[in-house]
């Protein structure tokens, strides 16, 4: 665990609540029922439970006061603290070992959970229809050099790492699934591991550099739009016609194709569309037939895959999630499953994903210095000035 001291002295004044916390509790104290407890926290003689060590750790991502691990074990002695979060204080020692003994999976069904609310509040329906568009991709966060379990590479500066892969609804701009890994850990291997039937995916040239895959993706029955990068070998069977539509997409050829110099190597059959880009030629790969996805649409939607890196960049910045507060792999897993825990929480709770504006309005509750009727009023202004901003 980082040993990092307090940065500043705070007080009991300085720190809030929202309903968020209580939420989050809740459905801890729901999925835990569900799943087998770790014997420590059976025996008799623990007094910090899991949902206690979680909650405190989630605290510490949503408030700007606190942002170490020896700042959320100081809070952890305020009177109030104790009663709304933790229920005891906790030592170092107990919040360092909290972490191997918590399995990370009893996050990931509460994140699955809140994806599912998430795409029912913002479409209105039931169950995600199939096929429901991901955006994939992953990102890196710099480990630090004693978390020799993250060695990425090397050389550079950068030489450890923590990846994230993360798959994004196209259309609700929330994550999905999430799987949280070394830095060396390959995209595509991550990514196939998720692959559930009939699925439906966007993804960089990264993931379009293996061949074979476009095959293992039609026996699951996945739809995709892949990049392929500068070096693919193409073999056109059937030129296809681009309209009107399609050109104003910037669509200047598509065409039936295999790929793959040599026939042991060679894919299935795809549908490739050259797409102009500001400074290049992008060419995309999908398995829609020209009468289920147009050319122009398959552009349109290989634009959208910029969305994963604003998100990326929004929980990165924005949310604050920077500092680890947990070293181990298991650590580390609980902490990006908590703030992408608590992304979705603020999206369910604001209506959207928060700006800038909205984050601040958030802390200054947090910190006290705004009430709810505040947060609550300032939140519905700021939407409602994007929602003019859209309009324009």
């Amino acid at each position: 665990m980082a040993r990092t001291s307090v940065q500043s002295e705070f007080s009991q004044r300085d720190l809030g609540r929202w309903r968020l916390l209580e939420d989050f509790q809740r459905r801890i104290e729901q999925n835990t029922q569900a799943s087998a407890l770790h014997r420590s926290f059976l025996s008799s003689r623990r007094k910090f439970l899991q949902s206690d060590y979680l909650s405190l750790f989630l605290f510490g991502l949503l408030n700007p006061v606190v942002n170490t691990m020896r700042g959320l074990c100081f809070a952890s002695q305020l009177p109030r603290v104790q009663e709304e979060i933790c229920g005891r204080p906790v030592s170092l020692g107990s919040f360092s070992e909290a972490q191997h003994v918590l399995d990370p999976s009893l996050l990931e069904r509460v994140f699955a959970q809140l994806g599912q609310e998430l795409h029912q509040q913002q479409s209105g329906a039931g169950p995600a229809a199939k096929p429901a568009w991901l955006i994939q991709d992953s990102t890196l966060w710099e480990a630090l050099p004693r978390m020799s379990w993250a060695l990425w590479r090397t050389q550079g500066t950068t030489q450890r790492a923590v990846r994230l892969h993360l798959s994004l609804h196209l259309l609700d701009d929330a994550p999905v699934r999430a799987k949280v890994t070394m830095g060396a850990y390959c995209e595509r291997k991550a990514w196939k591991e998720e692959w559930q039937e009939g699925d439906a995916y966007i993804g960089d040239r990264n993931f379009g550099s293996d061949y074979k895959i476009f095959g293992r993706l039609n026996a699951k029955h996945c739809t995709y739009i892949l990049r392929l990068t500068d070096r693919a070998k193409i073999q056109i069977e059937e030129e296809l016609p681009v309209t009107e539509e399609d050109r104003a997409q910037g669509v200047i050829r598509q065409a039936w194709a295999r790929l793959g110099s040599q026939t042991c190597y060679r894919s299935a059959r795809v549908r490739l569309v050259w797409v102009q880009g500001p400074e290049e030629v992008l060419v995309l790969v999908t398995n829609q037939k020209p009468e289920e996805l147009s050319a122009g649409l398959v552009s349109q939607m290989y634009r959208c895959r910029w969305q994963i890196e604003l998100f990326f960049r929004w929980i990165k910045c924005i949310l604050g999630c920077r500092h680890w507060l947990a070293e181990s792999p298991e650590g580390v897993a609980i902490q990006v499953y908590l703030a992408l825990i608590a992304a979705l929480l603020l999206q369910l709770y604001t209506g959207r994903r928060p700006t800038k504006r909205m984050m601040e309005l958030i802390r200054f509750y947090l910190v006290g210095m705004a009430t709810l009727e505040d947060l609550e009023a300032g939140l519905e202004k700021e939407k409602a000035r994007l929602s003019r901003q859209t309009k324009n």
